[in-house]
């Protein structure tokens, strides 16, 4: 399985930023590849134009995602279920489940029924924790090129290229191609919120990359998001990002 998941019913509180991560299928890969896009020299590419507008400078938040601290005692109490269970049947639970949601009740996760369902009232009350503002512009550095710089700790975001006749993100890792667009529930790790998302995958004896980058906007239409992930998993490196930001007013009509 290519998501990215914690093998606890808390798994909305690890530090998993995408609701989708499946890998494209050959089929959706070769159409990509086989059926270019006209490219329109200062359009802004459809994938983007409803969460930026061209060289518009928007405020942005990078933060996360922060429950009441209540629902410590409860987390306690699954991770020590977990680890003491020497059958497996906590990660294959949640293997079944779906990433980025709590695991449905079940008395083997160490907490009473009463226990699930508070837990769940104050997973309702997690609010986005603003840590570090910044500026958000979309610009067209080449026809079809484009590029969306980022202020502060967003400087790594810059650096990619979105590639309007391919759709695709170019990093220095590779193409990050598009993949399962995105429909998060109500109770996903950032909220209810559809976006569309692109990943660059390589897998050898001696490196395992991903990289991940996402545009999408809440259901309420109040905020958009864009989500950065990369990860090195046999080094154990991981960083990602979340910055949530006004949408184009064009995009509020």
């Amino acid at each position: 399985m290519k998501r990215f998941t914690c093998i606890t019913m808390f798994r909305p509180l690890c530090v998993v930023v995408l609701a989708s991560s499946l890998g494209l299928t050959q089929a959706q890969d070769d159409a990509a590849e086989n059926k270019p896009a006209a490219v329109e020299p200062g359009k802004v590419p459809a994938a983007i134009a409803a969460y930026l507008a061209k060289d518009k400078p928007v405020m942005g938040e990078v933060g996360a995602i922060v429950p009441p601290k209540e629902i410590n005692k409860y987390i306690a109490k699954v991770q020590a279920a977990a680890k003491a269970d020497t059958t497996g049947w906590h990660k294959e639970y949640a293997s079944k489940s779906k990433p980025g949601l709590p695991l449905p009740y079940h008395e083997n996760l160490g907490l009473t029924k009463a226990e699930y369902d508070e837990y769940l009232k104050l997973w309702d009350d997690r609010q986005f924790k603003a840590a570090q503002k910044v500026v958000l512009r979309l610009e067209e550095p080449k026809p079809g090129e484009w590029m969306v710089r980022v202020s502060g700790v967003g400087g790594p975001i810059s650096l990619l290229r979105y590639l309007s006749t391919q759709d695709a993100w170019k990093s220095t890792n590779g193409q990050l191609k598009r993949i399962e667009d995105i429909d998060a529930a109500e109770r996903s790790i950032l909220g209810a919120w559809k976006g569309k998302e692109w990943r660059f995958e390589e897998k050898t004896d001696f490196v395992w990359t991903t990289e991940n980058i996402a545009l999408g906007k809440y259901n309420d239409g109040k905020f958009c998001l864009l989500i950065y992930r990369i990860q090195e998993r046999i080094s154990g490196y991981d960083k990602s990002m979340v910055i949530r930001f006004a949408p184009p007013a064009a995009a509020k009509k």
